[in-house]
């Protein structure tokens, strides 16, 4: 097991973290990623598939994950200086983390047998097989990265400490190119997880972020974007 390591009642470094973690996702959350609305139902065949599927999901999902912590060492206007160094580069990225000492930098992943599973489904023309794999495959994901989140929050609160939502390249105004510099910062413990030329991470089931660490009175647990964004249509946004 993984653990944060403290000095002096703060964060200075995290261990790699590598192993398999029971993740179970809720049939509902399934839906409302296949598109159904609330208290909509799937029909009987769905439902079945569903039922399947979730099962066989857990049985090939190989979750992992990493994290580190590193210093926030500057920021100046929507740029921001990470040791390591990293430099990244996003106005929403910057308003958090201009209010925080440190950041969690995190790369997670449930592997490719799901995604392998699911090509295969595809090309033998299990067209609603495929597609609900793939959906139940994207809620464990989520839920890992909720897993992480979780970790990284009770460790700083233990410290006194207040951890911030979580971000990812390609939220807000934070560019998918910056995955380069999450991988850089991250030193090697990337999970088995790599970077395409076009910054899409492999195996498809993985998530990279950061998670923003400092003192609970710079209101950084509830520092929201999503309030200033005028982004519409937005998968992501936060109430």
């Amino acid at each position: 097991m993984g653990f944060l390591v403290f000095v002096e009642g703060s964060i200075t470094e995290a261990m790699v973290v590598d192993s398999k973690i029971d993740i179970r996702v809720d049939i509902k959350d399934i839906c409302r990623h296949l598109g159904y609305k609330n208290n909509v139902e799937p029909s009987p065949r769905i439902a079945s598939l569903l039922d399947e599927y979730i099962e066989r999901a857990h049985q090939l999902a190989q979750t992992s994950y990493s994290y580190v912590i590193r210093n926030v060492e500057a920021v100046e206007g929507r740029r921001v200086l990470i040791e390591g160094p990293a430099l990244l580069e996003s106005d929403a990225i910057a308003g958090l983390l201009e209010r925080c000492d440190k950041v969690a930098i995190f790369i997670l992943t449930i592997g490719s047998l799901l995604e392998e599973k699911g090509g295969w489904l595809a090309d033998n023309e299990l067209i609603a097989d495929a597609y609900i794999l793939d959906a139940i495959g994207s809620c464990i994901t989520e839920k890992l990265a909720d897993y992480v989140h979780g970790r990284i929050r009770k460790a700083s609160r233990s410290q006194g400490l207040c951890a911030s939502h979580r971000f990812s390249p390609g939220h807000c105004d934070w560019d998918i190119s910056q995955q380069r510099m999450l991988f850089h910062a991250m030193k090697g413990n990337m999970s088995g997880v790599y970077l395409t030329e076009d910054c899409l991470m492999v195996p498809q089931k993985s998530l990279s972020g950061i998670i923003g660490i400092g003192p609970c009175k710079r209101g950084i647990e509830k520092y929201n974007p999503c309030k200033t964004c005028d982004k519409q249509n937005c998968l992501w946004r936060r109430k």
